[in-house]
This record gives C-alpha cells, sequence and structure tokens, in this order.
C-alpha cells in the first residue's frame, strides 16, 4: 500500500538532511514524500533540492505554524496511509515502512498504527538519552494527559477524512487533541507496534522545560473539555512522575 510522509520545515537547514537521509534509506517502494516549508530563509530548500528523486512535492510558503503545516501535508497526500516526520527527527533504520505497512495489510480494519521514540543529543544521534515508548497505552489515559509519540503515529488517510485536521488554536497540543478524537471520541481501532521507530533530538517545543509543560496541560484540558471529556490540572499533572516511573523501570 501506499504510505504518504510529511516533513514539516522551518529554518532546518541544520538537521533536516538526517531527516531526509532516513527516509531515502527506507527500503519501500510505494512511497510518497511530501515537504511543507514555511518560507526558510537559510539553506532548508537547498538541501531540499538535493533530494529531489526523493521529494515528490515540496510546498514553500509562509503558513500559520507547525499544525497548519501538517494539514497542507495530509490535505495533499495520495497514500492510503499517512506518516508526519518532523524536520529534526529521523527514522531509526530503513524497514520501518514495511513494518508499518505489514501491520496495517495484516488487519483490513486497522486505522491507526502506534510505535515508539527515543531521544538524542544533537552531539551524539546514535546514544539514546531518553525513551518514549507506547506501552500498554490505553485511549482513557488521555485524561491523565498520557498519549502515544506523536512522530511514531502512522494513521489511514481516511481517518483524517472523518475526524478532520489538527485544530489550529492550540499551540502545543493539536497533535494531543487529534489523537483524542480519534482514538478516544471516534474509538478508531489501533494497534501498538512496541518496535521503536523514530529518533527525536532534544529541544523541542514539546521538550523544552517548564514553560512547555504548563502550556501544554492548560491545552490538554482544553481539549479533553471540548471533546466532552471530564479532567482537572491535577489529573494532568500525573503524567510527569508516571513518566520518570515508567523511564526508571524501562517500561
Amino acid at each position: 500500500m501506499k504510505i504518504s510522509l510529511i516533513t514539516v520545515s522551518f529554518n532546518s537547514g541544520e538537521t533536516i538532511r538526517s531527516t531526509l537521509d532516513s527516509i531515502a534509506a527506507q527500503n519501500y517502494p510505494e512511497l510518497e514524500y511530501i515537504l511543507v516549508d514555511g518560507g526558510s530563509k537559510d539553506d532548508t530548500l537547498d538541501i531540499v533540492r538535493a533530494y529531489s528523486d526523493l521529494v515528490t512535492e515540496c510546498i514553500s510558503e509562509p503558513d500559520s505554524g507547525i499544525y497548519d503545516a501538517m494539514n497542507k501535508g495530509v490535505l495533499h497526500a495520495t497514500g492510503e496511509i499517512v506518516g508526519i516526520l518532523n524536520s529534526d527527527d529521523f527514522y531509526l533504520h530503513g524497514e520501518v515502512l514495511r513494518e508499518v505497512s505489514a501491520l496495517f495489510a495484516s488487519d483490513p480494519q486497522l486505522e491507526v498504527v502506534l510505535g515508539d521514540v527515543d531521544f538524542v543529543h544533537e552531539d551524539n544521534l546514535n546514544q539514546p538519552v531518553r525513551n518514549y515508548r507506547t506501552g500498554n497505552f490505553k485511549p482513557w489515559m488521555f485524561r491523565f494527559g498520557l498519549m502515544p509519540p506523536h512522530p511514531a503515529v502512522f494513521v489511514r488517510k481516511s481517518a483524517y477524512e472523518r475526524v478532520g485536521l489538527y485544530k489550529l488554536g492550540y499551540k502545543i497540543a493539536a497533535d494531543f487533541d487529534f489523537l483524542v478524537r480519534l482514538l478516544l471520541v471516534d474509538g478508531a481501532k489501533y494497534q501498538i507496534a512496541h518496535k521503536t521507530w523514530v529518533r527525536m533530538r532534544t529541544g523541542g517545543v514539546s521538550t523544552s522545560g517548564l514553560k512547555s509543560n504548563i502550556l501544554s496541560t492548560q491545552e490538554m484540558k482544553r481539549s479533553l473539555i471540548e471533546n466532552g471529556l471530564f479532567s482537572s490540572g491535577m489529573l494532568l499533572m500525573f503524567r510527569l512522575p508516571y513518566k520518570v516511573i515508567t523511564q526508571i523501570i524501562g517500561k
């Protein structure tokens, strides 16, 4: 089946080459790759042009933020399966898309596949410093601010068409809101792969400390309320010690 990958970039010249290399390394023939750039002023687009055989479509224009750019990519995608890989992330090995495709092919009713992510520092991309594992995730865990790692989530295009795109009113948690609508409200069928597919650099907007945790907590609460689900700031803050505990015990 055809897989559409989307990368969103803006002044990503320092990191995007590893993203592109990891996609070029995929041992998977039915690949559509859409790059959505926000009008970079650095050498991002020069680097992208060197991968013209890989990039199916490059959109470079001003946007209203990362989720607006993701929506553009989803709307342009023609594949049955959609994955989003940001410009400072990269796939861990060349068989990721084959593994994803095999899971979807095994069950025609399956709409979402959930993988794992690890984090690295820029000075050593080969040494993980933290893991973000889906583990035994269940949709009710959204009420506690727990969610699968979005860069390792693959979704049938038909599911986007049914539940909608990323809401632009969120600065940091539109991916959380989308997955709440998809997995908890809509009840889309999902499968946990228990495989690490994506490697992320530390320091992104979702991993940048106290201010980001406060903002994400506020936006997660808003999303749950807007979707008719009870939660509270206290329940959502539970995710922080939970992440520490699961990291220590390696689950």
